[in-house]
C-alpha cells in the first residue's frame, strides 16, 4: 500500500484530521435541541399557568425556566467551543462529560416537570 492508501485505511496515525462537516452538524444539532427545549419550556409554563397562577404553578414555572437556562448555558458553551475551532479532541474529557451530564439532567428534569403538569 502507498502512504496515501494507508492513511485512508486508518493506518496513518500522523495523518491530519479532516473533520469535514461534522463540527457544523454538531453545532446545528445543539441549536435544534436548544430550540426544542425552548418550546418544551414555553409549553410547560403555558400549561402551568393555564388555569390561573397558583403557588405550585409558579414554582413549576420557575423550575422549568431554571432548567431551560441551565441547558441553554451548556449548549452555548458547546457551540462556542465548536465555533472556536478547538474541535472535540481538544475539549478536556472531564469537562465534556460534565457538560453532557448537566444537559441530560436538565432534559430529564424538564421531562419530569412536564409529566407533573400533565397529571
Amino acid at each position: 500500500m502507498t502512504d496515501g492508501a494507508a492513511d485512508r485505511a486508518g493506518g496513518g496515525a500522523d495523518a491530519g484530521r479532516d473533520p469535514g462537516l461534522q463540527p457544523e452538524r454538531t453545532r446545528l444539532a445543539w441549536r435544534r435541541t436548544t430550540l426544542s427545549s425552548t418550546v418544551a419550556a414555553v409549553l410547560a409554563v403555558r400549561t402551568a399557568l393555564h388555569g390561573g397562577a397558583t403557588a405550585a404553578g409558579i414554582v413549576v414555572c420557575a423550575l422549568c425556566c431554571a432548567l431551560w437556562l441551565g441547558f441553554l448555558r451548556v449548549a452555548h458553551l458547546r457551540i462556542r467551543t465548536l465555533e472556536s475551532g478547538a474541535g472535540p479532541a481538544r475539549v478536556p474529557p472531564v469537562l465534556a462529560v460534565r457538560q453532557a451530564a448537566v444537559a441530560v439532567l436538565c432534559t430529564v428534569a424538564l421531562a419530569v416537570c412536564a409529566a407533573v403538569l400533565v397529571f
